[in-house]
């Protein structure tokens, strides 16, 4: 299996975020850290990309919007839960099938450890 060093550099910016803040936090301050990170660690980023919605081919008046777009090809979304349920990963889902991109990674910060799953679509 080869390994993806673009999804490591992104996790391991999270794990460095998630151990210099812990748990506990609102969502935002992470995703605001984790910027800060990204920047240390040279990883190109845009941060709360609007993400459009198609319905028979038509671009619908209403948009997901995701936390992150790291490389211009993996879709980041945090959160701060006691746990992750089906509803974040469906979200996740939701936003590949809203687009061309075929990664996500669905980070959780709010665990005494770092917890994310990694989706293709």
């Amino acid at each position: 299996m080869q390994k993806d060093e673009k999804t490591y550099m992104i996790l391991g910016a999270a794990m460095e975020v998630h151990n210099s803040l812990g748990r506990g936090f609102l969502e935002n301050v992470y995703q605001c850290a984790l910027a800060k990170e990204f920047d240390l660690r040279k990883i190109s980023f845009c941060r709360e990309v609007k993400l459009p919605v198609k319905y028979k081919g038509q671009v619908l008046d209403c948009y997901y919007q995701a936390d992150f777009i790291c490389f211009e090809e993996i879709i980041v979304e945090l959160k701060a839960l006691k746990q992750l349920s089906g509803i974040e990963e469906a979200q996740v889902l939701n936003y590949l099938k809203a687009t061309e991109i075929k990664k996500a990674l669905l980070i959780n910060f709010g665990n005494s450890k770092l917890e994310f799953k990694r989706l293709v679509f």
